[in-house]
């Protein structure tokens, strides 16, 4: 395990919420659970998901999670941003904006095409400001209009 993990705190849904996300990122498992009781459901895990490890815990109604912490998943390619975007929507997260996306589970997500992160880091700082004005626009991130706005710009 990495010197800082992240630690989730879910009402009753980690197993539910495990099970997903290791279903729906590559290089996801599950590594140690404590069930309460010899067939109990999870009480808390170490699991990772997309190679990153996580601590959960079913910690009853009193924790809530916010945007203020999200997952960034850096997807290689527009196909890969609908892969996932597709999954979770499916699954009944709500869409917000800029690529962001809150699961079922009340985790927020940031579905970002690597496309985008590299637009972003050009020395034209108009170009920039068009990617960044194009990208408030959308729900969805979409590689060919934030190119479009990079290349008109």
């Amino acid at each position: 395990m990495s010197k800082v993990t992240p630690f989730l705190m879910f009402n009753v849904q980690l197993e539910d919420a495990m099970a997903f996300y290791t279903a729906t990122f590559p290089d996801s498992e599950f590594k140690h659970v404590a069930r309460n009781g010899k067939d109990g459901p999870i009480g808390s895990a170490e699991f990772t998901i997309g190679g990153q490890s996580f601590m959960g815990y079913n910690g009853g109604p009193y924790f809530n999670f916010s945007q203020g912490f999200s997952l960034f998943v850096d997807c290689e390619d527009q196909e890969e941003v609908d892969e996932f975007w597709n999954k979770l929507v499916s699954a009944g997260a709500t869409p917000l904006q800029c690529g962001w996306i809150t699961d079922q589970f009340g985790i927020t997500w940031q579905i970002v095409p690597r496309r985008f992160m590299e637009l972003i880091s050009a020395n034209n700082p108009k170009k920039v400001q068009a990617v960044m004005e194009a990208m408030m626009t959308m729900v969805k991130l979409d590689v060919s209009v934030l190119e479009r706005a990079y290349n008109d710009a």
